[in-house]
């Protein structure tokens, strides 16, 4: 009735375990499952069971995340909720034996962060069959054992538990042997006497049953071979057998040879020799003959796989009667196992700025010899920053023993020898491969110290003026060169709307188009920065040169080009040939060639009559003045610069051939006309001053009447009538070019035609170039200022003087 009981209970509980329930065991979520579930199935839904929402799970990124396992056995269907299976759970091989098999599963969510511990028990169903080690036992049993005599038979083995591992035993009936079991321990029990003339042999069926559902049972043969009744046993000639052995002995090499004696005649006296009880690391290293007793190699011997044997010998004669002998070989050790080099630690790479002395990495050598064939010496190669320090036994610290720099060297290859101290010594070898990672410890660094560019004025906006270039030797953005301009001015404007600076590739363009005669020069700065943390950098200097083009014309100060001014120059009429009557003064705002001035009479009233200076602008008499000679003469002169293509200028100047100034009735004209113009300005300093600048007027003339009577061609030869406001303030001459050096100078300048006379004394000029917008011009109005300026003072009176006797 109890077994009964026990198998239609069977179904219910099998269909239990199928049944899955949750329960909260201190705050933790649980589920149960039996093994062997298909992929897929639905474990529980754990988003219900938590309370969670469905519609956050895949915002709040859900997953699940086993522990202590490799495998992933469940995951979460966020469309549901469902807890699923992903693969196939054998309970055997997740927990083996033991009694409680638990998965642990952690839900995740984030934003924020929270975690639900859940367990997933695994229970056991019956897939596993009751196992004996072998399928066929064979026993030897004499036909004098008495009755109630025990033969001890291993038993099964199931990998199920509980209730699904073995539960009882069978034995198929028969006239001899009863089942007997206790505390799991099977023993065949004698019933009845064996008697070998009745039946010398008995096959008996041994059956393991388990207590699953459906009933899984494994069998094995038990064969019973009766023995004759035998006297004496076989008897060793030592208890115990020592032998040495030394590894790696070839085979069929004799250890040793045991030997047994029985008092028994015929075959009861025979003895055969036979290993008792042996491992299975040792059943296949040793044979032995079973009528000789020699005990030979028949397998590799291995000192460091087991220095010793311990094994039993058993002598047993013809009926089964045997005895047992102790044998105990004890292997050698030689040196036949090289160094083993293990690398347990390794920081790799190795930042180019770790300090002399850090540890890289930990070594450990082991030597499965013993003694001094286990003892080992270990070194590095040299011309390495490293070196191998001893620790505690076996073990080396790698450390450097220099500074890294990885623009040096980015790679090392180590190579670390062991050698033990055996004879002859055996050495092994390991090479560590170390990469240097860089820091960011090298600026960028140009090329060049300082660069120029050249480039011609009126340039296109954009155009390229040269290319910096800086190399850094780190790597990766440490390496990466970023270019830009360093602020600063020129000519009060800032620096960066005259150039700019690509921040790739270095190349430095033009932000305008510059002007010769304003910017002939800039230097600017341009740093290179890299893209390290944190970043460093370094600046050149960049001198950028404007060369000159021939784009200004000359431009004519004397006499003025509009002609709005009054240009007529007085020429005596006793004015022999080769006098100086007159000069050009031109300038032009280029430099060089560009500058180069000559000059041309391109027209005249009388073309023989007077000459000009190719690079002076000097107007001279060609020959003496005639009476014959028009009194008028009207001069084009043509000014040119020597550039590509070359530009002019032209002026008109007009020339009066007279001895006296009141013999030109146009001056006349033009003089009452300039003062007319003033007439309402100075009305009453006029009506007051009239006779003191009368008498000064006639003192005048009669000194200018004098010195023309006394060496007419001292005035006219070293003094030309040339207005001083036409004077430019800032020009410079190019030697020979004829634009006005500082060195030439004239000592006097008259005017003509005008009631008044300015004697004035030049100041030596510098050696900058006006601009042709900044040109004086005058008017006629302003000639009148300028001769009213002198006044008659005692120091222009002083220097009339001078100049008159000069």
């Amino acid at each position: 009735m109890g077994d009964k009981g026990f198998f239609w209970r069977r179904p219910i509980l099998r269909i239990a375990s199928f049944i899955i329930f949750l329960q909260f065991a201190h705050g933790e979520l649980s589920y149960s499952i039996p093994e062997e579930t298909k992929r897929g199935s639905i474990i529980g839904n754990i988003a219900k069971d938590l309370g969670l929402d469905l519609k956050i799970l895949s915002s709040r990124k859900a997953r699940v995340d086993m522990e202590g396992t490799r495998k992933r056995y469940c995951d979460i269907n966020l469309n549901t909720g469902d807890l699923i299976t992903l693969e196939r759970i054998d309970r055997e091989s997740l927990c083996g034996k033991k009694p409680s098999c638990v998965v642990k599963v952690d839900l995740v969510l984030e934003n924020p962060l929270e975690l639900h511990r859940t367990s997933i028990h695994v229970q056991d169903i019956n897939d596993n069959s009751p196992l004996f080690n072998d399928d066929f036992i064979r026993m030897e049993i004499s036909e004098s054992a008495e009755k109630g005599t025990r033969f001890s038979i291993e038993e099964a083995h199931d990998a199920d538990i509980g209730q699904n591992a073995v539960q009882r035993y069978s034995l198929q009936k028969n006239d001899n042997f009863i089942l007997a079991i206790d505390n799991n321990k099977v023993e065949l029990v004698l019933e009845n006497k064996l008697d070998r003339e009745k039946k010398g042999d008995l096959n008996l069926i041994l059956a393991a049953l388990d207590g699953g559902s459906p009933q899984r049972s494994g069998t094995v043969v038990i064969h019973v071979t009766v023995l004759d009744a035998n006297d004496n046993a076989p008897v060793f000639s030592q208890a115990v057998y020592k032998a040495s052995l030394p590894e790696n002995s070839p085979l069929d090499t004799v250890v040793v040879t045991v030997s047994a004696t029985d008092a028994d005649e015929g075959v009861n006296g025979d003895v055969t020799y036979h290993f008792g009880r042996v491992s299975d690391d040792e059943v296949n290293i040793f044979a032995i003959d079973p009528k000789s007793g020699k005990i030979t190699v028949a397998g590799v011997i291995d000192f460091e796989e087991q220095s010793l044997f311990d094994m039993r010998v058993k002598a047993k004669d013809g009926l089964g009667l045997t005895s047992y002998a102790k044998l105990i070989i004890d292997v050698t050790d030689i040196n036949d196992n090289a160094p083993i080099i293990d690398l347990k630690t390794l920081t790799n790479p190795l930042p180019e700025n770790m300090s002399p002395g850090s540890e890289v990495g930990i070594i450990n050598v082991q030597d499965g010899d013993s003694e001094k064939n286990g003892q080992v010496r270990c070194s590095i190669q040299e011309n390495v920053p490293f070196k191998l320090v001893p620790s505690i036994k076996n073990y080396y610290s790698l450390v450097t023993t220099g500074q890294l720099d990885r623009e040096l060297v980015s790679d090392y290859n180590i190579t670390i020898t062991a050698t033990d101290e055996g004879s002859p010594p055996l050495s092994s070898s390991k090479t560590v491969h170390l990469s240097v990672a860089d820091v960011n410890d090298n600026p960028p660094v140009f090329e060049e110290q300082s660069y120029s560019a050249y480039v011609s004025e009126n340039n296109k906006p954009g155009s390229t003026l040269c290319s910096v270039t800086a190399r850094d030797p780190d790597w990766r953005q440490n390496g990466t060169v970023i270019y830009s301009l360093l602020p600063g001015e020129v000519n009060g404007a800032p620096v960066s709307s005259y150039v700019s600076v690509n921040g790739d590739t270095g190349v430095i363009h033009a932000v305008r188009s510059f002007d010769y005669e304003q910017l002939r020069s800039l230097k600017v700065h341009v740093m290179a920065r890299d893209n390290g943390s944190p970043p460093l950098s370094s600046n050149v200097s960049v001198s950028v040169f404007v060369s000159d083009v021939n784009d200004n014309s000359p431009q004519i100060l004397y006499p003025a080009p509009e002609g709005n001014s009054f240009m007529t120059e007085l020429v005596p009429k006793a004015a022999h040939g080769g006098s100086l009557v007159s000069k050009v003064i031109a300038v032009d705002a280029d430099s060089g060639q560009n500058a180069w001035l000559s000059y041309h009479i391109v027209q005249s009233t009388d073309a023989g009559l007077f000459t000009i200076g190719v690079h002076s602008g000097e107007i001279r008499t060609q020959r003496d003045i005639s009476e014959s000679d028009s009194m008028k003469q009207n001069l084009i002169v043509a000014v040119k610069d020597n550039g590509q293509p070359p530009l002019s200028a032209t002026c008109s100047m007009n020339l009066i051939i007279s001895d006296n100034l009141a013999e030109v009735p146009e001056l006349k004209d033009i003089s009452s006309d300039e003062k007319n113009s003033k007439l309402t300005s100075y009305l009453i300093i006029a009506l007051v001053s009239v006779s003191t600048f009368f008498l000064t007027f006639i003192i005048i003339i009669l000194g200018v009447r004098f010195c023309r009577r006394r060496k007419p061609r001292m005035l006219f030869d070293g003094a030309v009538a040339i207005p001083g406001a036409y004077l430019p303030p800032n020009y410079a001459d190019v030697d020979g070019t004829g634009t006005l050096r500082s060195a030439y100078n004239y000592d006097t300048y008259l005017t003509t035609g005008s009631r008044t006379s300015d004697f004035k004394f030049v100041t030596s000029y510098n050696d900058n170039t006006l601009p042709a917008d900044q040109t004086l011009r005058k008017s006629p109005s302003d000639f009148t200022d300028v001769f009213g300026d002198s006044d008659g003072s005692p120091e222009a009176q002083s220097k009339s003087k001078d100049s008159l006797l000069c």
